[in-house]
């Protein structure tokens, strides 16, 4: 279990300027970005038991954030 958030700009760090720009000028991308901004912190929140929940529902976040990472990985190297 970790307690540090998985951020795009960490997780991506060689495409942090075209993450940035992917976000302002394409909508599906700003939209997948910020969907997985929210799983992200809401992992974040339980992980660090600020948000108690049960392990099925983590895991099925945690399943949610890494599709939408997919997606965002392979709009990155398109």
């Amino acid at each position: 279990m970790s307690h540090v958030p998985h951020e795009l700009h960490d997780e991506f760090p060689e495409y942090e300027q075209k993450l940035h720009d992917l976000k302002v000028n394409d909508a599906h991308f700003a939209k997948l970005s910020d969907e997985y901004h929210e799983v992200n912190r809401e992992i974040h929140r339980i992980e660090s038991e600020v948000e108690p929940t049960s392990d099925v529902y983590l895991e099925d976040q945690k399943k949610k954030r890494l599709m939408l990472l997919d997606q965002i990985s392979n709009m990155l190297h398109a």
